[in-house]
């Protein structure tokens, strides 16, 4: 799918980096990506690092590659973007990774009928376990989604969703590292005092939360059965389940992603 094509990246930060290695490790040759950095130091850690084309002209970029990445701070889209217009072909699509700018608003500032793919991301695409929802702009082709979700399982899972949908995938998915995070920490804190050493209660909590995920995904069963099964009548586990609800455990999960996909509904209007 990837074969013959020039792939360039409009900013070369972590995500872009992720994906960077991603694409290195499903085969493509270090010599067909490129990548516009304005950061000297960060340029030169690219190359040196992945081997890839680096520069800091952005419209060298976006006029020689055949697929475009834009993956800039989202406050400094609508500079970027006007000055590399005039670089974009009809025949190009333009996969962005910009939280909180939408399709329609990438296709008004670049005019006529770009094809634009916007994805959510997240942060454990550095290590190839990211989750990523995609969704279609107005002119992007079906060939142009297969080609999207293909680059970001590269480097983990990828699920299409409609576009009105990406700012709840922002408070789950986007924003849902930060609260996992959270928990294994709370869960170290909480074996710490109970008398164990932190290095061992943070492994503990890392590799319980790592391991159910997997569990999870690879069953695929519902996560109130897989829970059944570790929740014996008079246990140990029921008694700490119901301490949990009795602190407003699942209420406070979906009130922090609840307010995380409101916050990304209003940066979006701005």
């Amino acid at each position: 799918m990837l074969k013959d094509k020039k792939i360039g990246f409009i900013g070369g930060g972590n995500m872009a980096e992720a994906l960077i290695k991603g694409l290195l490790a499903g085969g493509m040759p270090a010599k067909e990506l490129a990548v516009a950095e304005p950061a000297a130091g960060r340029r030169e850690f690219l190359r040196e690092r992945y081997g890839v084309n680096v520069s800091n002209d952005n419209n060298a970029v976006a006029a020689d590659c055949d697929v475009i990445i834009l993956s800039v701070k989202p406050q400094v889209c609508s500079e970027v973007l006007d000055g590399i217009k005039g670089s974009i072909s009809p025949d190009k699509p333009i996969i962005s990774i910009l939280a909180g700018i939408t399709t329609t608003a990438i296709e008004a500032m670049l005019s006529g009928t770009p094809r634009i793919v916007r994805v959510m991301p997240n942060t454990p695409a550095l290590v190839m376990e990211g989750a990523s929802a995609i969704s279609k702009g107005a002119h992007a082709t079906g060939d142009d989604i297969s080609l999207t979700r293909h680059i970001f399982e590269l480097v983990g899972k990828a699920w299409v969703v409609e576009e009105k949908l990406l700012d709840a995938v922002t408070g789950l998915s986007g924003s849902g590292p930060a609260y996992v995070l959270t928990f294994i920490e709370a869960l170290s804190d909480a074996g710490v005092k109970n008398g164990l050493s932190r290095d061992i209660a943070t492994g503990l909590a890392a590799q319980t939360v790592f391991g159910t995920a997997r569990l999870l995904l690879e069953t695929r069963e519902h996560p109130a059965v897989l829970r059944d099964k570790v929740t014996s009548p008079g246990g140990t586990t029921i008694a700490g389940m119901h301490a949990l609800e009795k602190d407003g455990f699942r209420s406070a999960v979906i009130n922090g992603v609840d307010a995380a996909t409101a916050r990304s509904m209003e940066l979006g209007k701005k």
